[in-house]
C-alpha cells in the first residue's frame, strides 16, 4: 500500500512539470521555495490526510462530515471535486507520454527537429485517442479493487525509480551539464523576493506529493489501524521529491548539454512539452538510446497511470460512500473523464486553463483540510489520531503551528495568484475559459461552491443511507 501511495504521489508531475516550472521561476532560488513548502505544507497535509482517513474509513465527503458534523460535507465534495477535475486533463498528460512511447518504437522520435513531433501532435484528434486510451487503463485497474491498485504499484513503481536514477547520472557525464546543475542548484537569494516564485513553488509542492488532494486520505482507508501515520506521510514525502529533484537535473542537465550556449535561456521551457522535446535528445546520445528511451516513456506511462488509478479510485470511493456500487461508481467516474477530459485534449488553451483553476483550488482544499482539524482541535487531533499505539514517530506540537501556518498560507496564496492575475483591464478578465485571469478562477469555482452548497443535504442523508444500509457506524 506504500508503494501504490508512493505511485499515486510519483508522477506526471515530478517528471513532466517540475523541470519546466524549476526552470521559469529561477532553477535555484525556486529549489529553496520548494524545499520550505514540502516542510511546511506537504508534509503536515500529509500527515493529516492519513489519520483522517484511518479515523473515519470514508472518502473526503464522509471524512468531513466525521469529523466536522453533517454540515461540512459540502468541503468533503469540494477537496473531491478538485482531485476529480484535475483528472480529466492528467489523463490527457498519460495520453501524451502513451503516444511517444508509441513514437519511440515506430522511430517518430527522436527526429531532426527537437519540439516537432510534439508540435504536430498536441491539441489534435490524436491526442483524444491517446486521452481515450489512458483512462481506459485506470478504469481497468481500479475495477480489480485495491490488490490491483497494489499489484500495478509493486512493479510499476521501482521500475520507474530505476530508470529514472539511471538516466540522471547518464545526465549528468554530459557536456555542459554542470551549467545545468549549477543553474538548478544554485539560488538567487535576491530572487526570493519575488512572489510568483514562491506561488509556483506551493502549487508545485501540492502537485508533487498530492497533498490536500485527498489521495492520501482515500488510499489510508484501506491501511492497518495500527500503520504508522507519521512515518508513511515523511517517506512519501521526501521520496517524491527526490524524484523531482533527479528528474530535474536529467533534463536540465540535458537542456544545457544539447544547448551549450544557452546561458540559462531554457528554450521551451515555458511550453508543456519541455520534457517531451528534451528528454529524446539525451536518449539520443546514448548507445543503445532508443532502447532505453522506449524504456523511459513506458516507466513514464507507469508513473502517471497509478497517479491516474488514484484519481479514479479517489472520485469512485466519492460515489461509493454516497451509496453506488463499486461497479457503476467506476462506470461514471470513467465517463466523464472521458467526456470532460476532450476539451482539454483537443486545446492547449483549455488545458492551461484548468492546470490554472483547479492548480490554485488545490490550496483551497488544503485550507479545508487545516480548518477541520482546527476545528476539531489541532492538539487533540494529534494525540487522538496521528501517536497512536504503534507509532515509530512521535508528531510534536510543532505540527499544530504548521497545520495553523497552512491555514493562513492557503488565505495569502490564493489572494496573491488572483491578485497576479486581474491583469492590466480588470473587467477583461472575467472571461470563462481563458488561461491565467482571475475571473476564470472565481467564476468556475463560484459556480461549483453553490452547487455543492446547496446538495449538502443530499450528500449527509445519502451518506447516512447507505451506512444504514451496510450495517457500518
Amino acid at each position: 500500500m506504500l508503494l501504490a501511495m508512493l505511485g499515486m504521489a510519483v508522477g506526471t508531475g515530478n517528471i513532466w512539470r517540475f523541470p519546466r516550472i524549476a526552470a521559469t521561476n529561477g532553477g535555484g532560488s525556486f529549489l529553496v521555495a520548494w524545499a520550505v513548502f514540502l516542510i511546511a505544507w506537504s508534509i503536515p497535509l500529509l500527515i493529516l490526510e492519513f489519520a483522517m482517513g484511518k479515523a473515519t474509513r470514508f472518502g473526503p465527503v464522509g471524512a468531513f462530515v466525521k469529523t466536522l458534523g453533517p454540515k461540512f460535507a459540502w468541503m468533503g465534495a469540494w477537496i473531491a471535486l478538485v482531485a476529480t477535475a484535475i483528472m480529466f486533463y492528467y489523463s490527457v498528460v498519460m495520453g501524451w507520454t502513451l503516444r511517444f512511447f508509441v513514437a519511440t518504437l515506430t522511430g517518430d522520435v527522436p527526429g531532426a527537429a527537437p519540439g516537432a513531433f510534439w508540435e504536430g501532435f498536441q491539441s489534435t484528434p490524436e491526442a483524444v485517442v491517446t486521452h481515450v486510451v489512458a483512462m481506459g487503463l485506470a478504469i481497468f485497474v481500479v475495477s480489480k479493487g485495491v490488490k490491483g491498485i497494489e499489484a500495478a504499484a509493486r512493479i510499476l513503481i521501482p521500475s520507474l525509480i530505476v530508470l529514472v536514477v539511471v538516466l540522471a547520472i547518464k545526465a549528468l557525464t554530459l557536456p555542459g551539464a554542470s551549467k545545468g546543475l549549477a543553474f538548478l542548484f544554485t539560488p538567487d537569494w535576491a530572487a526570493l523576493g519575488n512572489y510568483e516564485i514562491w506561488l509556483q513553488a506551493l502549487t508545485q509542492n501540492a502537485w508533487d506529493t498530492g497533498a490536500g488532494w485527498g489521495l492520501v486520505l482515500t488510499y489510508a482507508i484501506y491501511m492497518r489501524s495500527k500503520e504508522d501515520t507519521a512515518l508513511n506521510a515523511f517517506v512519501i514525502g521526501f521520496g517524491n521529491n527526490a524524484m523531482s529533484l533527479l528528474a530535474g537535473i536529467m533534463v536540465l542537465c540535458t537542456v544545457f548539454s544539447v544547448m551549450p550556449d544557452a546561458a540559462g535561456e531554457i528554450v521551451g521551457a515555458g511550453n508543456e512539452g519541455l520534457t517531451f522535446i528534451w528528454i529524446p535528445q539525451l536518449f539520443a546520445q546514448i548507445p543503445g538510446g532508443r532502447f532505453f528511451q522506449a524504456i523511459f516513456f513506458l516507466a513514464l506511462v507507469f508513473a502517471a497511470w497509478t497517479s491516474l488509478v488514484a484519481m479514479v479510485e479517489l472520485a469512485s470511493r466519492v460515489l461509493m460512500d454516497l451509496g453506488l456500487s463499486r461497479r457503476r461508481a467506476i462506470t461514471l467516474v470513467g465517463s466523464a473523464g472521458i467526456l470532460f477530459g476532450i476539451p482539454s485534449a483537443l486545446k492547449m488553451g483549455m488545458f492551461q486553463n484548468q492546470d490554472w483553476v483547479w492548480g490554485v483550488g488545490l490550496m483551497l482544499s488544503g485550507f479545508f483540510f487545516a480548518f477541520a482539524v482546527l476545528k476539531y482541535g489541532v492538539t487533540r487531533w494529534r494525540e487522538q489520531f496521528i501517536n497512536h499505539e504503534g507509532s515509530d514517530i512521535h508528531v510534536g506540537a510543532w505540527w499544530d503551528w504548521l497545520v495553523r501556518l497552512i491555514a493562513v498560507e492557503a488565505v495569502v496564496l490564493m489572494a496573491w495568484w488572483l491578485w497576479s492575475a486581474r491583469g492590466d483591464d480588470f473587467a477583461s478578465t472575467w472571461t470563462l475559459f481563458s488561461p491565467y485571469n482571475i475571473g476564470s478562477v472565481l467564476i468556475q469555482w463560484g459556480v461549483a461552491l453553490v452547487v455543492l452548497l446547496l446538495a449538502n443535504g443530499w450528500l449527509v442523508r445519502s451518506l447516512a443511507a447507505h451506512e444504514a444500509a451496510s450495517g457500518e457506524g
